[in-house]
Formats: C-alpha cells, sequence, structure tokens
C-alpha cells in the first residue's frame, strides 16, 4: 500500500515506516509540546515521516471516577499549536458525531475507536469532514472484516483512509495480535499497528486497565518484520503518573532506541 496516498503524510523515504506517537490523552500544554518536542527531534533524525498523536478527550473509561480530559476546546487547541508549532500532522480521536465536525477544524486525521468502528454514523460523519480517518480494528473483529469499515469512508467519497489493528481480545484480560492480519488490511487499506494498545490487559477487578510495556519492542519489530505501514506507540515522560494508560505506554527516554532498531529492520527487509 503507497502511503503516499494519505497527502496529510509526508513521506520522503518510500522505504521508510510512518510513525503516529504521543501520550494517550492530552493534559495540558507544556506536556504535549515537550513529547511532541522530543519525537519531532527523534523522528527527524531517522527520516521518519510522524504524526502527533493525543487524545482530546477519553470517552472510554472503565469507572466515572476516571481521567476523561481538560476540556474539548481546551485540548484540540493544544493539539493545533503542537501542529503549528512542528508543522506536523496531528490525530486526535472522535467518540461522536458532533467531535467529527469539532475536530476536524483542529486535526489532520480522525480516528475512530476500536469499539465504535462499526457505528456506521460516527464512521460516515468522519469521512464526511474529508479529513484522513483512522479506523481502529474492533477488538471482537477480523482483520478480513475491516474491508466494509473501509468501504463505508470510500462510499463517501473519501480516498484517505487508513485501518488499525490494536489486538484481538484473548479471553477476559489480554489481547494477541495476529501478524496474518496486517497484509489482508493492506488489501484494502494503509495500515497501521498500534503497538501500545495491542498491550492492554483491559478489564481489571481494580477498574484500571493493565499492560506489557515490556513487550512493545518485541510487537514493534515483528510489525516492521512484516511489512506494516505505519507504527502507532503512546509514549510519556512519566508513565507511571500519566493520567491515562499509563500501564501500557512506552516511556519516552526509550522511544529513540526503539526507532533505531525498527529502521534498521525496515532497511533490512526491504533489501529482499
Amino acid at each position: 500500500m503507497d502511503i503516499n496516498n494519505i497527502p496529510q503524510i509526508k513521506h520522503t523515504h518510500s522505504n521508510n515506516f510512518f510513525l503516529l506517537a504521543g501520550p494517550c490523552a492530552i493534559e495540558g500544554e507544556e506536556m504535549a509540546l515537550q513529547i511532541a518536542e522530543k519525537l519531532v527531534k527523534i523522528t527527524d533524525a531517522l527520516q521518519i515521516p510522524y504524526v502527533f498523536k493525543g487524545s482530546f478527550k477519553k470517552a472510554n473509561r472503565s469507572r466515572i471516577d476516571s481521567f476523561s480530559g481538560i476540556g474539548d476546546e481546551k485540548a484540540l487547541k493544544i493539539l493545533r499549536k503542537v501542529s503549528e508549532t512542528f508543522h506536523i500532522p496531528t490525530v486526535t480521536d472522535i467518540h461522536t458525531n458532533e467531535d467529527a465536525e469539532k475536530a476536524a477544524q483542529y486535526v489532520d486525521i480522525l480516528q475512530i475507536p476500536a469499539f465504535l468502528v462499526r457505528q456506521t454514523d460516527l464512521v460516515v460523519a468522519a469521512a464526511n469532514t474529508g479529513k484522513v480517518v483512522n479506523l481502529k480494528k474492533g477488538q471482537f473483529m477480523s482483520p478480513e472484516s475491516m474491508k466494509h469499515a473501509v468501504q463505508k469512508v470510500l462510499d463517501c467519497n473519501n480516498t484517505n483512509v487508513m485501518a488499525t489493528d490494536r489486538g484481538t481480545m484473548f479471553g477476559y484480560q489480554d489481547m494477541v495480535v495476529d501478524f496474518r492480519g496486517i497484509p489482508t488490511m493492506q488489501q484494502f487499506a494503509t495500515t497501521v499497528l498500534d503497538v501500545t494498545h495491542s498491550l492492554q490487559q483491559p478489564n481489571q477487578t481494580i477498574g484500571v486497565t493493565g499492560g506489557r510495556p515490556d513487550m512493545i519492542e518485541t510487537i514493534a519489530k515483528a510489525g516492521i518484520a512484516v511489512g506494516v505501514d505505519g507504527i502507532f506507540i503512546e509514549t510519556h515522560f512519566d508513565p507511571a503518573n500519566a493520567k491515562s494508560d499509563g500501564a501500557n505506554m512506552l516511556h519516552l527516554d526509550y522511544f529513540e532506541d526503539l526507532m533505531k532498531k525498527l529502521v534498521a529492520i525496515r532497511k533490512t527487509i526491504t533489501q529482499f
């Protein structure tokens, strides 16, 4: 799949993967700019096309007292400032039809969460903005079935669509990644592997999602080895105190080393 079909992703080196990365949620302006600055420096040096990720609000929470955001407009303005400051595209999740129109005024890519990807009205609302739409594969869906979600976007005369694998439920509290799904989804869309959400351990009895950050490098390497177009990783300079999904985020200090390894793997496999 030619990722140059996604105009918001500047792809100067055709053999490289692209990256969607940032904190799970926008917690404030300073933290967003700090993370973006570090990631821009790393991706510029390694010539990785980069999109800053940050959720302007979190609607899928285990408990009512879980952090859900700092305010919609405030967070969206921070995303726009990140984009303008570093001249990079941004992506955020949406959860309602109204979110689509609202967020489209501030970001380049609208992301449909996995648990909402079969909601036709939501997908259509995102597609009708004309923005790039990133469809996360439902944890309950096969890779093959994602072609129908992609087709909904195409039927709205929007060809800027991506599909993202984020693991499949295995029992009640674990995820697995079936890497056969990547070439399957690449048949009908640019395909991304969401490394960190694939390592979630949801539905914990304490009401806080767990994770396996020790497996981030393993899953990311495997995704690059099978030829995924893009990688999605959530990162934070202090995951233990992050307000959302800290249990499965990559510490920002480890990001550069991982990217160097992934670039080396991609260079190797493209030689054959």
